[in-house]
């Protein structure tokens, strides 16, 4: 199970996360108006951040739909994933996709409505683009998407999950309480891992190390007390299972 936590802005984040035994960190870009939206400099800054900690993966979050300008950000010593959020099509992740070198992981966000994800008929068109994985969020009754801290119906999600051929991660109101909640989908085959925002911020609103270990020990066993993992088992792999390489 992969865990990851989104939308740092600070190097003590970053740090913190990754001592909360965390695979991937979220770093906002093109996301207008956020909180933790980053300039071009400071996402490479905290990227080089991650990297450093020997453990975490930085993740590119954006709501941008230019792949020319979205590509130049990842590989090398920028993030090694993007997550695209908001209703980009599949011809977005198409040209990503030839743009990003080939160990980019390229993450489409599905969103959760009201029990519907309006993106559902585009999954197929989406894992021939060059999808290597899904997540699965909620939008609010008002139509907001990202960090809602709103939670899925358990149901839906694993109707999703058997839909695609691809993993997926998944997202929405994730606390350290909750995981009995999503037990079918912990159980499911394709299941990745989990993206957590709202539970693992303190009252600062900045990810906080002993919030985000909590998410991290309930949702992960193999976690220690302590916050750090048993055993180096959190490596991110060369491949998504299930995606392109």
């Amino acid at each position: 199970m992969l865990v990851k936590f989104c939308g740092a802005t600070t190097g003590a984040e970053v740090r913190g996360v990754a001592a909360a035994g965390a695979d991937l960190v979220g770093l906002w870009h093109g996301v207008p108006g956020g909180p933790a939206d980053l300039s071009a400099r400071r996402l490479a800054e905290l990227a080089a951040e991650a990297r450093a900690t020997g453990r975490l993966e930085a993740v590119l979050v954006t709501f941008g739909s230019d792949a020319g300008a979205l590509a130049p950000l990842t590989g090398g010593a920028g993030p090694s994933w993007v997550q695209l959020h908001g209703y980009q099509p599949p011809a977005t992740v198409r040209a990503l996709r030839a743009l990003v070198p080939d160990d980019v992981r390229i993450v489409k966000v599905l969103h959760v409505r009201g029990g519907r994800c309006v993106e559902a008929p585009l999954i197929g068109a989406y894992e021939r683009a060059g999808t290597d994985c899904f997540l699965l969020d909620a939008v609010t009754a008002g139509g907001r998407v990202g960090s809602t801290a709103v939670s899925l119906d358990a149901d839906t999600v694993t109707a999703l999950a058997d839909r695609m051929a691809r993993p997926f991660l998944l997202a929405g109101g994730l606390r350290a309480d909750n995981r009995d909640r999503f037990a079918a989908a912990v159980a499911h085959p394709r299941f990745l891992g989990i993206d957590v925002d709202s539970a693992a911020r303190g009252g600062d609103g900045l990810l906080d190390p002993a919030g985000a270990a909590a998410v991290t020990r309930a949702w992960r066993p193999c976690v220690t007390h302590g916050g750090a993992p048993d055993a180096p088992s959190g490596t991110v792999p060369a491949t998504v299972p299930g995606g392109t390489p």
